[in-house]
């Protein structure tokens, strides 16, 4: 099966560590990243694709992406 998933967070650390740890699970970036100010936060959010194969296994809507 294939994965999607698209991370958001604010421009800090935890952002790039959530990213971090998704690429050391197996997961590849997925286009370029994106970045857009929050006007209710007043603070930047970025976001990232992420796309993952997974052999064997089939895709159901209950996936639980977090766990791949």
């Amino acid at each position: 099966m294939k994965l999607y998933r698209f991370l958001t967070g604010p421009d800090d650390a935890t952002f790039c560590h959530k990213v971090t740890a998704a690429l050391n699970k197996g997961w590849h970036l997925f286009g370029s990243p994106t970045y857009a100010y929050d006007k209710k936060t007043k603070s930047m959010r970025c976001g990232q694709s992420l796309v993952k194969d997974v052999e064997g296994q089939e895709y159901r809507a209950d996936t639980k992406l977090s766990d791949w």
